[in-house]
């Protein structure tokens, strides 16, 4: 089961879409809870790599109605980064004190080495120790695996020694088998909520975001991740941990009778272009005629462009948006979305997704 919300009141859509999930066929008012966001780097969420704090104040709020008090927010960033900054210039700091909630930097923390298919693995202690553990990631490209989301967002739950060891040994397995890991221990007392706001379009360090406006949730990461990957124009197959993660059994890929609850699906927040970073916007522009398009799906467009790239797209003519309802267009227009139905040729969803348009750019 996944849900999806989309909005801009981010706290209100993660509340609700946790309140529309199974999450509390796995809670318990006596557990405590972990919350590991992605604070891979010192700055603020909106750059698109880092974790916004209003998705942690909606699971705060939904937990702490739940009934559950014990709630700390854990992360280790990456090698030459520091949680500690992180915390304070992402606004946790302020987050910890408006809801009594304990910040932990897992810099020092003392870890505990499991053994996973020829792998040791250390995992940090305050982590393991927990009853209940939520993966915050933020849905963003990476430069190695190409995309980040859930599996790959437990690295932080790791000594910053043992990060470096991951890529000295290849990524991907080490990252399915720190997922399996956590399968064995936490087993279903684990949950994720993704932060699917404004994930950077390339690099997991931010600096192109595009807004989407959107927060996803459920229970198995591989499930969740292969759903992600769609969206931003991957198949499951192409991000190596996931076919190794399904071969380690932590899960199976989305398919379309996956149980999926979207809410507020006909209100999405329209697209801010200002909002996406000019040189996107520039570099599309010319190929994509926008007529009151939501967010979400002209973040699955932009996706979809950048994987296939400017150079390669020629004299292609795309339309977006709710704008184009009842319209048609010749066989050389591209449509985007069921409010594009009307043409010859169109990519069908509400929202579209990356991978779908891809495939019609190819």
């Amino acid at each position: 089961m996944i849900t999806v919300n989309y909005g801009r009141e981010w706290a209100k859509i993660t509340y609700d879409a946790l309140a529309a999930s199974d999450i509390t066929k796995y809670l318990k008012k006596e557990f405590s809870a972990a919350l590991k966001p992605n604070l891979v780097v010192e700055k603020p969420a909106d750059c698109g790599a880092t974790t916004h704090t209003e998705v942690l104040e909606g699971i705060i709020k939904f937990l702490k109605d739940f009934g559950i008090k014990n709630i700390s927010i854990m992360e280790n960033s990456a090698m030459g980064h520091s949680a500690k900054k992180a915390f304070k210039v992402c606004g946790y700091e302020e987050l910890s004190k408006k809801y009594d909630v304990k910040l932990a930097d897992l810099q020092n923390d003392r870890s505990r080495t499991i053994h996973y298919e020829g792998l040791d693995i250390s995992i940090c202690e305050s982590i393991l120790n927990t009853d209940f553990f939520i993966n915050v990631p933020v849905l963003k490209a990476h430069s190695q695996t190409k995309m980040t989301c859930c599996m790959k967002n437990l690295k932080g739950c790791m000594p910053q020694s043992e990060m470096r060891r991951f890529h000295a040994i290849g990524l991907h397995k080490p990252i399915a088998a720190l997922n399996a890991i956590f399968m064995d221990v936490f087993k279903d007392a684990q949950y994720c909520v993704v932060d699917s706001i404004c994930g950077d379009l390339s690099f997991e360090e931010g600096g192109t975001p595009v807004e989407a406006n959107r927060v996803i949730t459920g229970q198995n990461p591989l499930l969740v991740d292969s759903y992600c990957a769609h969206l931003i124009g991957y198949k499951p197959e192409d991000i190596e941990y996931l076919t190794i993660g399904k071969k380690f059994g932590i899960g199976g890929y989305y398919s379309l009778n996956e149980k999926i609850i979207k809410l507020n699906g006909d209100c999405k927040p329209l697209v801010n272009l200002k909002a996406n970073d000019a040189r996107i916007a520039g570099k599309y522009s010319s190929f994509i005629k926008e007529d009151s398009a939501c967010s979400v799906c002209y973040a699955s467009l932009i996706f979809a462009l950048h994987r296939c790239g400017a150079s390669s797209l020629k004299n292609k003519k795309i339309c977006i948006g709710q704008g184009f309802k009842g319209k048609t267009a010749e066989s050389d227009v591209l449509g985007i979305g069921n409010c594009t139905k009307g043409f010859k040729k169109f990519v069908g969803g509400c929202p579209a997704n990356a991978a779908d348009i891809l495939a019609h750019l190819n």
